[in-house]
């Protein structure tokens, strides 16, 4: 099973779509699974469903910061996980036209309800996010295996 299968999986058992790809890595990162829960939880929705940057993109930063991020106040380090983020941010948009929410589940503006939609079946037919879930989990899994210098 892919990496983006499993995380596609997590996002179809209720979890939202940041939390679907951070813990579709569980196994490569350094905590707990309800810590990965916790953290990444806020993302879910473009950002608490404000629509902004898509919630797998920041699932997919998360879990690049977690592997190749910095700890101390360094420009180059900086410099270079920032390199990471734009080029796998290019590759997402290249591949699907947007890594904002809003743009990619075709909304005009962004959401006032902090309320999360049911997940029924009406609901997973207009939307593009367990594919999208899918999608980034494999993009992220194939750059690692490209960039192992974990």
């Amino acid at each position: 099973m892919s990496r983006g299968e499993i995380a596609k999986g997590y996002f179809l058992q209720g979890y939202n779509c940041s939390q679907a790809v951070v813990l579709s890595f569980k196994d490569k990162l350094n905590l707990d699974e309800a810590t990965l829960l916790k953290v990444s939880s806020a993302f879910g929705g473009g950002m608490g469903r404000l629509r902004e940057v898509c919630g797998t993109v920041s699932g997919m930063f998360m879990v690049l910061g977690l592997l190749y991020g910095y700890s101390e106040a360094d420009q180059d380090a900086k410099k270079e996980l920032y390199e990471r983020v734009q080029e796998l941010a290019k590759q997402f948009e290249l591949d699907n036209g947007s890594i904002v929410c809003r743009e990619l589940l075709g909304l005009s503006e962004k959401h006032s309800s902090s309320t999360p939609d049911a997940r029924t079946s009406e609901y997973y037919k207009k939307r593009p996010c367990p594919e999208l879930i899918e999608y980034a989990a494999n993009l992220l899994d194939e750059y690692i295996d490209n960039h192992p210098n974990i």
